[in-house]
């Protein structure tokens, strides 16, 4: 950007759908904090567009590749880092983000050093849980960082890097307003009832492994307390499997629609779930909850060599305590989930001290706090480019 005075040029780079969502939120913020005086380049997808964003190619394309360094496929990659490079260098934007994807933004950055424009990464690699050294490697890539867990950036400003928490995304993105009033009444269960919320994931691979044991669950508590309802979330992509799988089920109801899955959780007493970040909506929500989960024997053997963390849940690791109950491989049986969740309904005090403790955690990721995950991010992206400017 050759006019200081000119809205300052910032190039986003977010290579599947968990980052174009980041990425459209950060638009959003950067729009507020500087009265929509700011332009935007890049690559995105379909959220960022809703922003107005004019991407350089539709990130689907990079979706599809799956980022993977596998040979044929290697062409293709440098073709649209090449392509990404070449553009940079002619739009001079005021900073570089990446967002998420690690795997395609790091040969981004790589060639971005010789380039005189401030180049940040947004979403830090999981060096926690596996390959620690990409920490180390980092340093001499990226000029900033920015992290959604607390515990993250010591594994980065150990080797000089300017890593900031800005908090993780889901505080802003599970909205209460979206509760629909009366949804007992509409779904036709009771008023007085007790209420079971069962997320068996959003994969078809965790449909097929958990489902199964989830039912048997399922029959086990409703044994033990003939008046509890099922409520089932779900999503578009594995609707129909789920619906086939609890077909059998007594006083259930399946929600194929994402909406629903805020009003799901209002009328709930507890929850089971697959591992995943809804944990986190369900601890905004109030609900306690445990979680089950389990791999094919052979993924789940690589993972035990792979993974060097002593919990899978987000909030337990967090903590580094645990908070929320895991009922992982070997443990996930029906009888060691139903013993679990007859402890959360029948004692009111475990719950609530789940609860209590859980919503600790959310703190510290930005739940409750002045300002949202995203509008942080936007605070360090303006402020690089202020001192890009002064430093002129």
């Amino acid at each position: 950007m050759s006019d200081n005075s000119a809205p300052p040029l910032i190039y986003l780079i977010a290579g599947e759908a968990s980052g174009d969502l980041l990425a459209s939120r950060l638009m959003i913020a950067l729009k507020d904090k500087t009265n929509g005086k700011v332009a935007f380049a890049g690559v995105g997808g379909a959220t960022m567009k809703e922003q107005g964003f004019n991407t350089l190619f539709d990130n689907s394309e990079l979706a599809v590749m799956g980022l993977a360094e596998v040979l044929p496929r290697i062409p293709k990659i440098m073709r649209l880092i090449r392509q990404v490079i070449s553009d940079i260098k002619a739009k001079q934007p005021d900073i570089v983000i990446t967002v998420d994807s690690w795997g395609f933004s790091d040969r981004i950055h790589r060639r971005l050093r010789g380039i005189n424009i401030p180049h940040i990464h947004y979403v830090a690699p999981q060096v926690w849980a596996w390959k620690a050294r990409r920490a180390a490697k980092m340093a001499s890539k990226v000029d900033g960082l920015l992290t959604l867990l607390p515990f993250e950036n010591k594994y980065f400003t150990k080797y000089g890097i300017d890593t900031v928490c800005v908090g993780h995304p889901v505080v802003e993105g599970f909205i209460s307003a979206s509760i629909q009033k009366d949804f007992k009444k509409l779904h036709n269960i009771p008023q007085s009832a007790k209420v079971l919320c069962v997320l068996p994931g959003s994969r078809h691979n965790e449909i097929r492994y958990l489902l199964p044991v989830f039912a048997k669950t399922v029959k086990l508590m409703q044994d033990k307390y003939p008046d509890l309802h099922i409520a089932i979330p779900t999503v578009a992509a594995v609707a129909k499997d789920v619906e086939n799988a609890v077909s059998s089920w007594q006083n259930t109801i399946v929600l194929p629609d994402i909406k629903d899955k805020a009003s799901a959780f209002a009328i709930s007493d507890l929850a089971l779930a697959a591992s995943g970040t809804v944990s986190l909506e369900l601890a905004m929500a109030g609900v306690p909850h445990i979680i089950g989960y389990k791999l094919s024997p052979i993924t789940a053997y690589f993972a035990k060599k792979i993974l060097k963390i002593k919990y899978v849940n987000l909030i337990n690791i967090i903590a580094d305590k645990l908070i929320i109950p895991e009922c992982l491989q070997d443990y996930c049986t029906p009888q060691i989930l139903f013993e679990n969740l007859r402890r959360l309904l029948d004692d009111k005090a475990v719950a609530t001290e789940q609860l209590s403790e859980a919503k600790e955690v959310l703190a510290q990721i930005g739940y409750g706090g002045e300002q949202t995950p995203s509008a942080k991010a936007a605070d360090k992206v303006l402020d690089v480019i202020a001192k890009r400017h002064k430093g002129k």
